[in-house]
């Protein structure tokens, strides 16, 4: 779709802030996208040459995953190993609100862009700083991937069947939960900011990330002494939640409240279980789960799909299909909703993706500008509006390998 005249009238709730994102894969990037989606001017800087190595990933046979992390954001190139790359950073970074950045701890000290360097030439510039250990602690100087975080984080022990090793998610979930933390940070920072003018550092470390979704994990062994084991598609005690076989394909059920159960029960035909200590109460089910899971399975394993969603829409009971992308795109609710939505893209035409999330009543998030199609696509538009060059200082830079 092309932009539409209300992402023109309402240019998004960040609108007017700058932000310099710095780093690459996914952590950094992903932040970067959220703040773009809510409106704000991101420059990326990219390495020249190959740039970002998020352009080549992605599954299928075109990588069309940069499509989606790369919107909302101005691409320009620039040697950060090099002390006139270092430099022209620093100018960009000198006239932005935010820098986003998720090198190695250390590296933009090396850069001659430590914090507090940075500060004293802008001193309400806000720094989201993402790695895979944070920047203090023994283990700030190692390397980190979003998989580590998710492991040390305690997400991997407890993902897959018990008698499997550790299992992953489908996708890189550590890295876009640092993210998410340090996009939900950047916004504290700005509110900070307005009361006092002080821009500030936040250190997103993606192994605490992962940690703060692990409700009570560690409570619980602290208090209790019990560890969490693999459980594969179920949470122990919390039934029935599951995914049941119907004939045709897997269906989720959530039904683990009595008043729910009960209705489960009587869409099943056996309204007598509502009432039977097996399974009246939460603690029962918890306690038979397996055998009530099995019972219902075998109830649904007699139904199609279609079936068994008709009744548990008309029994009111959480449930849903499993879907895959192709389901998502032939949903009418998703259509309804515009989740996922059709844009013009410069590198792949007219492409599906998810649209901006979430919502907001009064200064919409939204695809405003396609990813860049090479690194550095807006180098002569960034460093003339920011730095005031001309073609010739542009090329001689480039001559140079600097940008």
């Amino acid at each position: 779709m092309s932009i539409s005249a209300d992402l023109i009238a309402n240019p998004g709730a960040l609108d007017g802030l700058r932000v310099v994102e710095m780093g690459q894969l996914l952590a950094g990037p992903f932040c970067g996208q959220l703040l773009g989606d809510m409106g704000a001017d991101v420059i990326k800087i990219e390495p020249p040459g190959k740039g970002d190595p998020m352009r080549d990933w992605g599954q299928g046979a075109e990588k069309v995953q940069w499509e989606v992390i790369g919107r909302n954001k101005r691409s320009v190139t620039c040697n950060l190993r090099m002390p006139k790359g270092q430099d022209i950073a620093r100018k960009l970074i000198a006239s932005a609100d935010i820098l986003v950045e998720n090198f190695k701890p250390g590296t933009l000290e090396k850069w001659g862009m430590a914090p507090a360097e940075l500060h004293n030439e802008n001193p309400g510039l806000i720094i989201a700083r993402m790695s895979g250990y944070g920047q203090t602690g023994p283990y700030s100087t190692r390397a980190g991937f979003g998989g580590i975080g998710e492991a040390m984080g305690g997400w991997r022990y407890i993902v897959g069947d018990p008698d499997r090793p550790p299992a992953r998610m489908g996708v890189s979930i550590g890295d876009t939960l640092c993210a998410t933390y340090g996009t939900m940070g950047v916004l504290a920072a700005l509110h900070h900011r307005e009361k006092t003018g002080e821009g500030q550092v936040i250190d997103t470390a993606l192994y605490e990330a992962v940690l703060q979704v692990m409700e009570g994990l560690v409570p619980e062994y602290d208090y209790n002494g019990f560890i969490r084991e693999r459980s594969g598609s179920i949470l122990p005690g919390i039934a029935p939640s599951n995914v049941y076989s119907c004939k045709d394909g897997p269906f989720m059920i959530g039904a683990n409240n009595d008043a729910i159960f009960a209705r489960l029960a009587e869409a099943m035909g056996k309204p007598e279980m509502a009432d039977d200590p097996e399974y009246a109460t939460h603690l029962a089910r918890g306690r038979n789960q397996t055998v009530l899971d099995n019972m219902i399975n075998e109830w649904t394993a007699t139904l199609t799909i279609n079936e068994v969603d008709a009744l548990m829409i008309k029994h009111s009971i959480p449930a849903g299909r499993v879907y895959t992308a192709r389901d998502m795109l032939e949903d009418p609710h998703f259509k309804e909703r515009e989740a996922i939505i059709e844009v013009e893209t410069e590198g792949h035409g007219k492409l599906k993706m998810q649209n901006a999330f979430p919502r907001f009543s009064k200064s919409p998030s939204g695809y405003r500008r396609p990813a860049a199609t090479t690194p550095g696509q807006h180098n002569a538009e960034v460093f003339g509006e920011l730095l005031g060059w001309d073609d010739e200082t542009l090329a001689k830079n480039a001559d140079q390998g600097t940008v």
